[in-house]
C-alpha cells in the first residue's frame, strides 16, 4: 500500500476517495475512526492509501483534478 494523502479536511477525504473509486481503484482511508479517541476535534490526519500497482494511476487522476498540491512525496 502507498500513502497518497495525509490530511485533516474530512470534505477533501471524500473527494479523493470519490474521484479513485470512480476510476476504479479502491483507496483505503485509515485513522479514521480516531475521531472516538481524539473527541471528535479533527486533530488527527486521515491517510488514503492505495495498492501499489494504482498509486501511478492515482496520482495522476489526483493531479488532474487539481489535487496535486495535496499528494505526499512519493517514495522513489
Amino acid at each position: 500500500m502507498r500513502e497518497l494523502v495525509r490530511t485533516n479536511d474530512m470534505v477533501l477525504v471524500s473527494a479523493v476517495v470519490a474521484l479513485l473509486e470512480g476510476a476504479g481503484i479502491r483507496p483505503m482511508v485509515l485513522d479514521q475512526n480516531m475521531s472516538v479517541l481524539e473527541g471528535s476535534l479533527g486533530v488527527l490526519p486521515r491517510r488514503i492509501l492505495v495498492a501499489e500497482r494504482h498509486e501511478l494511476t492515482a496520482r495522476q487522476i489526483l493531479e488532474d483534478a487539481g489535487l496535486g498540491k495535496e499528494l505526499r512525496p512519493d517514495a522513489d
